[in-house]
């Protein structure tokens, strides 16, 4: 007789949602954590969609540690020494349906596996799983220093640099192209400069992601977003392009810092917190199998993450995921079969829903971004260039907009730019 009907791997977002619907059906649950508290060790930029909250905590408003709620969109591509910024506020943003809220996840994180806790799950922290047991191919449990925990069904959650995705179902080790490093900092500043500097209302917040001169040219971006009484900054660049850059992410960050269109809203501020994270780039394509004898993926070890440019999504795909994931394991228990087979219902339920849908149709765009490097550094300067062709007056006469913009795209070259546009457009 196993230990436990389940153990859960990792408590970010998406294992204590699993441990929370599995200990809901009745089920002993043990989710074993390596950082010495939940949260110690997860990073994100910090934006959180609620609508998959809500689907598993409906009431999640009255307890949740939740920063602004994100009403205000920008994106800005950034030249060295100008930026061009879509700046967008809506009222849809505000309601229910589409709202979202920064947060923190050394907050955060604690009061989610609060909630499967007091479902009934029991949490280990300060241990590392170093191996899965395994039986005639199947996985029966976990090994974790001296100790060997069985199970019925093992969920791992582990995040994107799992070494335990491959021991699960045979995945192959990702390749520095389809990982990024992710570097942020946040940064204390009171909450009233930090509502006068982002231009939004009390209890309301910016969104503010950034490519070209964000990371010097390469494939990647920044992001700013703000909370209640902070702020967080951090960039994202692909691995194998660091490996080429003469700068490390570190100095990129403190570079990105100082442009003159980021440093005002920071000024003064205070660094409270330093962390870095591997952060999956490769989309849907990349993905292992969810599925195994006796073992299910979920949130970042199944690569559930999406970068469009102009969004970044992760803690939705791993709480819909993890509450999928949960819901499934627990039928398969009831019905006595933990196979690959009795446990296929975790697929079917993701492809029916947003998770699958949304990392299919946006599957080609991570090619798209890794393949078009003018992207980071001639586009953000054509759009300078076009907007000093629009508001730059010296009392000189004027030129027509289209012939001020000619060189520049000369530069670029007309075929060039209807080939990204037309491979944008395909990837979207």
């Amino acid at each position: 007789m196993a230990d436990f009907d389940a153990i859960v791997v990792g408590s970010g977002c998406a294992g204590p949602v699993a441990a929370y619907e599995l200990a809901k059906a009745g089920r002993s649950v043990l989710v074993v954590e390596r950082g010495t508290f939940c949260g110690a060790k997860n990073v994100s930029g910090g934006r959180l969609y609620t609508h998959a909250l809500r689907a598993v905590f409906p009431d999640f408003k009255q307890s949740a540690p939740l920063e602004r709620r994100i009403t205000r969109e920008r994106v800005s591509m950034l030249a060295p020494d100008a930026a061009t910024t879509l700046d967008v506020t809506d009222e849809l943003l505000g309601t229910d349906r589409y709202e979202s809220y920064s947060v923190l996840r050394a907050r955060f994180d604690p009061w989610l596996a609060g909630q499967a806790e007091a479902a009934g799950a029991e949490f280990i922290n300060g241990i590392a799983v170093e191996a899965l047991l395994k039986r005639d191919g199947r996985v029966t449990g976990v090994r974790a220093g001296e100790d060997e925990i069985t199970a019925d069904v093992v969920l791992l959650c582990d995040g994107v640099n799992s070494l335990l995705v491959p021991q699960a179902v045979g995945a192959e080790p990702l390749k520095p192209s389809q990982v990024a490093v992710g570097i942020k900092e946040v940064i204390e500043l009171p909450e009233q400069v930090i509502s006068d500097r982002s231009l939004c209302a009390e209890g309301e917040g910016m969104a503010w992601l950034f490519v070209g001169d964000a990371t010097q040219g390469r494939a990647g971006g920044g992001f700013v977003y703000t909370n209640t009484d902070s702020i967080s900054i951090g960039l994202v660049a692909t691995v194998s392009d660091l490996f080429e850059s003469r700068a490390p992410i570190y100095q990129l960050l403190e570079d990105f810092k100082r442009h003159p269109s980021v440093a005002p809203i920071i000024a003064g501020g205070k660094v409270v917190e330093h962390s870095g994270h591997l952060v999956a780039e490769a989309g849907y394509d990349a993905m292992p199998p969810l599925v195994g004898d006796g073992v299910l993926l979920a949130g970042e070890s199944a690569l559930m993450c999406l970068s469009a440019g102009y969004t970044v999504r992760g803690m939705d795909f791993a709480i819909a995921a993890g509450q999928q994931a949960g819901r499934s394991a627990a039928a398969a228990l009831a019905a006595g079969d933990t196979s690959a087979a009795g446990l296929a219902g975790y697929r079917k339920a993701l492809e029916e829903s947003f998770v699958l849908q949304d990392l299919k149709t946006v599957r080609r765009f991570p090619h798209f971004m890794e393949t078009t490097p003018r992207l980071y550094n001639e586009y953000p300067k054509v759009a300078r260039d076009a907007m000093r062709a629009l508001f730059l007056v010296d009392g000189t006469p004027l030129r027509p907009v289209r012939k001020a913009m000619l060189p520049t795209l000369r530069r670029v070259g007309y075929l060039n730019l209807a080939k990204d546009l037309s491979k944008g457009v395909r990837a979207l």
